[in-house]
């Protein structure tokens, strides 16, 4: 897609649009980023996991890492521009809102099951994308095994994601290095 194709205002309302009615942020904007994008043509499907890791990569927020990219990919700086403000103007004014008036709520039995009840939904919005990125970029016995170890030793042994990718990567290229030097 030519970067003159997508208008600047178009940009931002879809990403306003996602920022607005998601809950969760980050993760949970995911499936509605990529079906915002493939209803319009604006990206390829191939192209939203490299998003995605490049926006895991960067340090910030993820979704509105992800925002930047995509913006990027279809505007060019302008672009980036206009969907980071559509992603981040919609939770600005909603966490204004509730701070403002949360205060006379907090307590309110009602409100607090509210909340409770949004929980599970958050956790499925999160799984989901997690889930799909796994079956389509494991394809190999192998890494479905480093990502249920690299799970297992995140979520149940707290070891830090970075010696994985530390260990992961050497591995990566001591393998390559191996298999050059048989091939030669």
């Amino acid at each position: 897609m030519r970067q003159e194709e997508v208008s600047l205002w178009k940009l931002g309302a879809v990403f306003a649009k996602i920022g607005a009615f998601t809950i969760g942020g980050g993760y949970a904007m995911i499936p509605l980023i990529e079906a915002e994008m493939k209803r319009r043509g604006w990206l390829r499907p191939e192209e939203l996991p490299d998003i995605i890791a490049l926006a895991q990569s960067a340090p910030g927020v993820l979704a509105v890492n992800v925002a930047i990219f995509a913006g990027y990919r279809l505007r060019g700086l302008r672009g980036s521009f206009a969907a980071t403000l559509g992603t981040i103007l919609p939770s600005f004014l909603i966490i204004l809102a509730i701070a403002m008036f949360m205060t006379r709520f907090q307590d309110n039995p009602v409100v607090v099951r509210i909340f409770k009840g949004i929980r599970p939904v958050v956790v499925s919005l999160i799984a989901v994308p997690m889930i799909n990125m796994a079956r389509k970029n494991n394809r190999t016995w192998w890494a479905w095994a480093i990502s249920l170890v690299t799970l297992l030793l995140v979520a149940f042994l707290d070891v830090s994601p970075i010696y994985i990718l530390l260990v992961v990567i050497v591995l990566a290229f001591s393998l390559a290095w191996f298999k050059q030097r048989r091939a030669s």
